[in-house]
């Protein structure tokens, strides 16, 4: 499959994830891993403006949602997952690069597509069985935001967030979204720019542009 084109902008976030090499598990403990990813987005920020979104690492891949000021996607990703990858690699031990190569990008191209994003970012680890809400997953950024821990990334202002909403922030994100909006989510990050995915019979999509799960 050939590799997607990286497109540079600023207007719109992007969804980034990259995925351990032959889909096994980072080799290296969770909280520690955590801890690398931590300090490689601090030094993401510092050295090339992104603006960090949300964050959550599972097992095997990470979720990212990130925009870039100065249109630098490809520059920052390449530090990145050449510096997480080199320090977990190194600490551990192991022989074989710790991702399976690229990582993916998807362009966010509305508000309602950054919405249906920061869910499915959040929501994964409940997804997995990991955590019973998203606030209780120890591997997440929502709970810096949240004041439950302190894990040192340099998060961008979020409209979530705001003290005056995060109650029904939380409920929202704790809300279990169809498998057919889970379904449709996941496709649409395949993409370059984001597309819902579609049911294969009658081809009908499976969300609105403006529906929000």
């Amino acid at each position: 499959m050939a590799r997607r084109l990286a497109i540079a902008q600023s207007e719109f976030p992007y969804h980034i994830t990259g995925r351990c090499i032959n889909k096994d598990w980072f080799s290296k403990d969770l909280k520690s891993t955590w801890e690398v990813f931590c300090e490689e987005l601090w030094m993401a920020e510092a050295l090339h403006s992104l603006k960090i979104h949300s964050f959550v690492l599972m097992s095997n891949h990470f979720h990212l949602i990130v925009s870039t000021p100065e249109e630098n996607i490809s520059t920052a990703m390449k530090r990145f997952m050449e510096m997480t990858s080199k320090r977990i690699t190194k600490s551990t031990g192991r022989i074989n690069q710790t991702f399976g190569g690229r990582h993916y990008k998807t362009i966010l191209q509305s508000d309602a597509y950054f919405a249906n994003c920061y869910k499915y970012v959040y929501f994964n680890p409940i997804k997995s069985e990991l955590a019973k809400n998203v606030e209780d997953y120890p591997f997440s950024s929502l709970r810096d935001r949240l004041g439950l821990s302190s894990c040192g990334i340099p998060l961008a202002e979020d409209p979530f967030s705001e003290p005056e909403f995060i109650e029904n922030t939380l409920t929202w994100l704790n809300t279990k979204p169809t498998e057919a909006q889970w379904t449709s989510i996941g496709c649409g990050l395949r993409k370059n720019w984001f597309q819902h995915g579609k049911v294969k019979s009658g081809n009908a999509k499976l969300m609105s542009d403006l529906e929000i799960m």
